[in-house]
């Protein structure tokens, strides 16, 4: 059995590969002193356009400006489609990429491929075997194929007569232990050579399935410490350490521990590597789990809109490879592809009107029963940024949307709103239009323009994909009488979705159809003051 420790490289998905040289230093000590057979210290890459750090490239000099402790083979992973698409031949692309080992402190070069890349991949195999490396091979989202695909894939890596070990990995994190077991089955139908497994952990089941093929025989075990790895990470260094030491082991857990606790537990409470209950839906969906990272990562989206955005991914076709664009069509309705629209149905309706604006901050059901009464007493227009947490229907008088992962998932509903409904429809399908067809929709078309906000009568131009910046862009359109917020409480000062506000309040504040905005429950952001208990003069 062999230990292959890759946290440098797979950890690098949420870091940019910028590992700071003194938790590298304590990492490579740990490894070392642990007996860990094999460290992977990065990724080896042609450039890329913007920063990344030292780990995406592992280049040669970098390699050699580090202590690497004596023990382990250290070695670094390239990705098959980084040789295949670089407008060079295999040849000349190795050998860019590649010195000879014996020029190199690497000793293990790892090609990671998808399925389809299979056939062509032989020529790297064999030039790195010239090179006089030890060469691994990953077939990447292995889940689900059929017996027969797999086994052609290991008839192929067979002929290539070179190959030091053949890997399977569960990129999307959703096998268990039969699935393990009938891909080592099929596998093993072609392949008698060394076999190895790299396992996330979306599901919670990276351990198991990691000593349920040490069970079948696979002895090289992928691990990372504390799981760090893209998405909701792999099997954790630390975990199987603590299994085999209940076994006869030449492993030592103890410098893993230290580790663990003096760097790796500080950095996963910052970036929130981990299988949560999100991940472990989007494994279920045959979702890639970059999609689920990049979502938690960004702030601005709720845990609501993520599992919309989720949902209208498990509906999709191409989503086991991670696209950015996709991803940015779940969450925002097509909004650069499709051509913006709009009528005039929204023009004027809240003119000489008191409006209250409602959102869903933690003091909207703080204050439920004031509220309820303020708009029973005041009667404002009520307008409900998305469909409010708390507020009943029978007291909101227009719904407006903007999102698509928000409506995707509140659209069940919509649907027994009997509330108009305020939305750019440019942005959304005919298919997802149907699910609130019964509902009056008054269509205000929506552009994104970073740094404008403003209106006319048919559409509006906001400086983000926020909901409420459409909301003040429509009454921008409108003469309100007055309007007051709330729910707008704001976030901490530091945080982008606090700062993003600002923006939008400040571009709203020096425009020329501005009017001045009330908050009625405690905000941070710069609003008038005032309060729902306080009559309303």
């Amino acid at each position: 059995m062999k230990i292959l420790d890759c946290t440098l490289r797979d950890g690098g998905y949420y870091n940019n590969w910028d590992f700071e040289s003194e938790v590298v230093e304590a990492y490579l000590n740990a490894v070392s002193g642990a007996n860990i057979d094999y460290v992977e210290l990065g990724l080896r890459n042609f450039p890329k356009e913007g920063f990344l750090g030292a780990y995406a490239y592992t280049t040669e000099s970098h390699i050699n400006s580090l202590d690497l402790p004596q023990g382990p083979v250290y070695g670094v992973m390239v990705d098959a489609k980084t040789i295949l698409e670089s407008g060079l031949s295999i040849e000349n692309a190795v050998s860019k990429l590649f010195v000879p080992a014996s020029e190199s402190k690497i000793g293990l070069v790892r090609i990671a491929a998808h399925f389809h890349e299979v056939e062509e991949s032989g020529l790297i195999v064999k030039q790195l075997k010239k090179l006089g490396y030890l060469v691994g091979y990953n077939l990447m989202q292995a889940g689900g194929k059929a017996d027969g695909v797999i086994a052609e894939k290991a008839r192929q890596a067979k002929e290539w007569g070179v190959l030091d070990s053949l890997y399977f990995a569960d990129s999307l994190g959703n096998m268990d232990g039969d699935e393990v077991t009938r891909i080592v089955n099929a596998l093993r139908t072609q392949w008698d050579g060394p076999l190895g497994i790299h396992t996330h952990n979306n599901m919670g089941k990276g351990l198991d399935n990691t000593l349920t093929a040490k069970a079948l025989g696979v002895t090289w075990l992928d691990t990372t410490i504390t799981g760090m790895g893209r998405g909701a990470g792999n099997t954790p260094t630390e975990s199987l350490l603590a299994v085999l030491d209940k076994e006869t082991s030449v492993y030592k857990s103890k410098p893993v521990y230290e580790l663990v606790i003096r760097h790796f537990e500080p950095m996963q409470k910052k970036y929130g590597w981990g299988s949560n209950l999100l991940y472990f839906l989007g494994a279920q969906n045959n979702v890639h789990p970059t999609y689920i990272q990049n979502l938690l990562s960004n702030t601005h989206y709720g845990t609501d809109e993520i599992v919309g955005a989720i949902d209208y991914l498990s509906k999709l076709e191409s989503t086991t490879s991670y696209n950015g664009a996709v991803l940015n069509t779940a969450l925002s309705f097509n909004a650069s592809n499709a051509e913006i629209s709009g009528t005039e149905s929204v023009s004027g309706i809240f003119n000489n009107k008191n409006v209250l604006i409602i959102a869903n901050g933690p003091s909207t059901k703080k204050y439920l029963n004031a509220i309820k009464l303020y708009i029973k007493n005041y009667k404002p227009v009520v307008i409900s940024i998305n469909i409010s947490e708390v507020i009943p229907a029978d007291l909101i008088d227009y719904y407006v949307i903007s999102h698509n992962s928000k409506f995707l998932a509140d659209a069940h509903r919509y649907k027994v709103l009997n509330k108009p409904v305020i939305l750019p429809i440019h942005r959304f399908t005919e298919n997802e239009l149907t699910l609130i067809n019964n509902l009056e929709l008054l269509d205000y078309g929506l552009e994104v323009k970073n740094g404008e906000l403003s209106a006319n009568k048919i559409h509006a131009i906001v400086p983000s994909d926020i909901t409420a910046a459409y909301v003040l862009a429509i009454l921008m359109e409108s003469k309100p009488r007055s309007i007051k917020s709330i729910g707008f409480d704001g976030y901490d000062k530091n945080d982008s979705r606090q700062q993003e506000m600002i923006k939008i309040l400040d571009l709203y504040t020096k425009h020329e159809s501005n009017l001045d905005i009330t908050s009625l429950t405690p905000t941070t952001y710069p609003l008038t003051k005032g309060s729902v208990y306080a009559p309303d003069l």
